[in-house]
């Protein structure tokens, strides 16, 4: 129902030098008069083919490139290298200016022999975008203590989850208690800022990624410290300095990516939280408008953005929403477009030629992205294995459990749907959803990475490997 939701966000925002101000619906209603209109630039040298960021540009996962991609692949087909990284983790890799960047983590919570947390590192691996050849390596020391590695929540992610960001000058990493570090492309650290050190009550670490915001006036790296403080903090690129913080209790059991809506007179930050869609003044973090969202108890998967819509939708047994951003205050009764009962997991739904594609649980299915209408559906071909094991198996050795994380990507007018088994099935992208062929890589620990997509490439990130799939 339009006025069903249960809380209204209450926020506290401490810009750089100004006192600590408490911020509820009276603020969300004034908000709009702070705010002065501004362009989002362009990335300062991205390129149409670089991938920089977690979803691709504009959180999508959808590539603009109109470059053929291979339908079949395998370990001795299509495949043009392979990395081993110096660690393991699930952040996707990004690949900017011919390079592709990635982290992993070594050290404990691999499957190891008496493993000790004192021994936990996080790695950053540069590589050659064509090669696969190490340009550089960083190893970083982790902040302690970090939230134990036990189940249900960090083995099925580990330690290594954010996936970086690049502005084409510096490539940002996000690293939980560890902070938020810049380094050139050439490997050497420019600034390093902590988040905080808390954990949430669950302690299941933390995976949200960072995101870019370019205006005339200011370049800022937005990073969801959800589980280390509570809060959302933005730094200036080039210095490392703090221009603001947020903080909010609702943002407890956020695991989710915010993402940027483009309107005519300004840009929104949009962000699910538990209950709540939220849209924020990217250059303050106060509040501009909010309204329901799925009312599931956290939040994974990422806002989609199709125009001036934002979709975010919900976990299993939760529902999807469409709401318009650019409001003020409650927008529940003026901004929601739709709502229907369509319930993913970690996944976020991906828009293509007016459909959205959702994946969960081995199943693709279409939605009308106008009215949320189902229009198509497919259950997806798996291995006796995958049958045998069930999607809630515990984590096996070096694996991170078996359930589906990765969100799949649409490249050349067709789907890769990527499985934790190494399955990757490529389907036509529209509403028939036909299978067109259904790819393996061996390698036993797991896929739950996200696809990315650069010259007609695919990088495929394994626990441990990063792949490059291309034609031969």
């Amino acid at each position: 129902m339009m006025n069903a939701f249960s809380f209204r966000p209450r926020f506290a925002t401490v810009p750089s030098c100004r006192r600590l101000l408490t911020l509820g619906l009276a603020a969300a209603s004034c908000v709009g008069s702070a705010f002065a209109p501004v362009g989002v630039a362009p990335l300062r040298s991205a390129a149409a083919d670089d991938w920089n960021r977690f979803l691709g540009p504009g959180g999508g996962s959808v590539s603009q490139e109109s470059v053929e991609i291979v339908d079949r692949w395998g370990d001795s087909e299509n495949l043009l290298w392979k990395k081993k990284l110096p660690g393991l983790g699930v952040s996707s890799p990004i690949i900017v200016d011919g390079k592709v960047f990635v982290t992993s983590y070594s050290g404990y919570g691999t499957g190891g022999e008496d493993e000790s947390m004192d021994n936990l590192k996080r790695h950053l691996t540069c590589l050659d975008a064509q090669t696969g050849e190490e340009r550089w390596g960083k190893t970083i020391d982790a902040v302690l203590p970090e939230d134990p590695f036990s189940p249900p929540g960090v083995t099925s992610h580990g330690y290594a989850s954010h996936t970086p960001v690049s502005d084409g000058e510096f490539v940002f990493v996000f690293l939980g208690k560890t902070g938020v570090i810049a380094y050139d492309f050439e490997g050497n650290e420019k600034w390093r800022q902590s988040v905080g050190t808390g954990s949430g009550r669950a302690r299941w670490g933390s995976a949200a990624s960072p995101i870019l915001y370019q205006s005339d006036q200011m370049n800022l790296l937005i990073v969801t410290a959800a589980e280390e403080s509570e809060s959302l903090v933005a730094f200036d690129t080039k210095t490392g300095k703090q221009v603001w913080k947020s903080e909010a209790a609702s943002l407890s059991g956020t695991w989710s990516t915010p993402n940027l809506v483009k309107l005519d007179d300004r840009t929104d930050l949009v962000l699910t939280v538990p209950g709540e869609i939220w849209g924020m003044n990217p250059e303050t973090g106060k509040l501009r408008w909010y309204s329901r969202g799925s009312g599931d108890g956290t939040t994974s998967s990422s806002p989609l953005v199709v125009d001036d819509v934002v979709y975010a939708i919900g976990g299993r047994g939760g529902e999807t929403i469409a709401v318009r951003a650019g409001g003020k205050g409650d927008v529940n009764e003026s901004h929601v477009v739709w709502e229907a009962g369509i319930s993913g997991r970690f996944s976020t739904p991906i828009a293509y030629q007016g459909h959205l594609y959702v994946y969960t649980d081995g199943r693709i299915s279409a939605y009308d992205l106008q009215t949320g209408e189902r229009v198509g559906q497919s259950r997806l071909p798996s291995s006796d294995s995958d049958r045998r094991s069930g999607s809630g198996a515990s984590p096996q050795r070096g694996r991170f459990g078996n359930i589906d994380y990765s969100t799949p990507v649409i490249a050349d007018g067709k789907l890769i749907v990527p499985t934790n088994k190494g399955q990757f099935h490529v389907i036509t992208a529209t509403p028939e959803l036909d299978v067109i062929a259904t790819n393996q890589l061996t390698d036993d620990t797991g896929f739950a990475s996200s696809p990315a997509v650069s010259e007609g490439r695919l990088y495929l990130r394994s626990g441990g490997t990063v792949y490059c799939v291309g034609k031969q």
